[in-house]
C-alpha cells in the first residue's frame, strides 16, 4: 500500500503542473494535518493513511481541474445529456473568445494511418489545437482571451443529433460566455477547410504558411458589422503577407444557419489551411494572426 508521501509525488510525477515549492508545501502539511486530526477522534483510525492519500489526490485533481502554470482558469458546464463543455480562460477579462464548432477536423499530413482524404477527422490531432495556439500566442501579447474546447462531436452524438446541428450546440456555450463576459470584442469560430494544398499554402520568405479565409454570414443581423470587421482583418494581413488571406467570403444559402454571428459584432467564422496542411504551417500563420488582433485592439482604444 501506497503512503501518503508516495501518492504526493506519483501525482506530481503524472501531472507536471509546478505549482509554487510554498504552495504545495503549505497545502500538503494542511492535509496531513486533518488526516491526523481524524485520527484522533477514532474516526477510521486504521484507514487514515488511505484518508490522507485520497484527501491529497482530491486536492491535486482539482487544483489541475481549475488552474495551470500559465495563470488561467478551465471552467467545465455541465451540458444536457452529461457531456461536459469546457473553456480555458485567462484571470483579465477576456477581449477574445476562441471556438470551434467543427472540432474533429484535422489534416492528413498529422494522420499518417489515414487512408481516406473525404473525411479527415481526428478526436486528438485536429483544429483545436489551431486554437489553442492562438490564444497562447494572445496571451504572450498580454491580449486575454478564452479559448472554448468543448467536443462538440461528443455533444452531437450523446444527443442523438447531427452535423447540421454543430452550430446550435456550440452557440450553446457563445450565449453563456458572452451574457457573463461583457469585455469580449472579437469572436471567432475557427475551421479547417477543405481545399488542397496548392490552394491552401503560401510560401513566403523560404517557409510555408496555411492561408486563412474569413466567412461572413449574409443572413445574420450583424452582416455589415461583421463584413466591415472581416474585410478589416484582410487588409491588415495584406499589409504584413501579401497573399496570406484568401479575402472575405460571404455566404448566404442557408438563411437558417447564421454561424452564430448575430450574437456579436465582430464574429467572424474562419477558415485556415486545408486538408493537406501540416500543424506547423497552421500555427505560423496563427502567431501572425495573433499579432493582427493586438494591432486592431490596441488602434481601438
Amino acid at each position: 500500500m501506497q503512503n501518503e508521501r508516495d501518492l504526493f509525488d506519483m501525482l506530481k510525477e503524472m501531472y507536471p503542473q509546478h505549482p509554487r515549492k510554498e504552495f504545495v508545501s503549505a497545502t500538503e502539511n494542511t492535509l496531513r494535518h486533518r488526516a491526523r486530526s481524524m485520527s484522533k477522534k477514532r474516526i477510521l483510525t486504521k484507514f487514515s493513511a488511505v484518508t490522507s492519500g485520497v484527501l491529497v489526490c482530491a486536492f491535486i485533481f482539482s487544483w489541475l481541474l481549475f488552474f495551470n502554470e500559465n495563470g488561467k482558469i478551465s471552467e467545465v458546464i455541465q451540458s444536457v445529456g452529461g457531456t461536459s463543455s469546457s473553456y480555458a480562460m485567462d484571470e483579465k477579462e477576456p477581449l477574445v473568445y476562441i471556438y470551434h464548432s467543427h472540432n474533429m477536423e484535422s489534416f492528413i499530413p498529422e494522420l499518417p494511418e489515414q487512408k481516406t482524404d473525404w473525411m479527415v477527422n481526428s478526436q486528438t490531432k485536429n483544429v483545436t489545437l489551431v486554437g489553442k495556439e492562438l490564444s497562447r500566442a494572445l496571451k504572450e501579447m498580454q491580449v486575454p482571451s478564452i479559448h472554448d474546447e468543448t467536443d462538440i462531436a461528443g455533444i452531437l452524438k450523446q444527443r442523438g443529433l447531427y452535423f447540421p446541428d454543430s452550430y446550435k450546440v456550440s452557440r450553446e456555450n457563445l450565449q453563456k460566455v458572452l451574457a457573463e463576459n461583457d469585455s469580449v470584442r472579437m469572436v471567432f469560430d475557427i475551421h479547417r477547410d477543405s481545399t488542397k494544398r496548392r490552394e491552401s499554402t503560401i510560401e513566403i520568405k523560404g517557409k510555408e504558411y496555411a492561408r486563412i479565409k474569413f466567412v461572413v454570414s449574409k443572413t445574420s443581423g450583424n452582416y455589415e458589422t461583421n463584413k466591415r470587421f472581416a474585410t478589416q482583418l484582410h487588409k491588415q494581413l495584406e499589409e504584413l503577407y501579401p497573399g496570406l488571406s484568401i479575402g472575405v467570403i460571404e455566404k448566404g444559402i442557408n438563411p437558417q444557419n447564421t454561424y452564430n454571428q448575430e450574437l456579436h459584432d465582430n464574429s467572424v467564422l474562419l477558415e485556415m489551411g486545408g486538408i493537406e496542411n501540416t500543424l506547423e504551417e497552421m500555427y505560423r500563420t496563427t502567431d501572425i494572426f495573433a499579432q493582427v488582433l493586438k494591432d486592431i485592439l490596441e488602434k481601438s482604444k
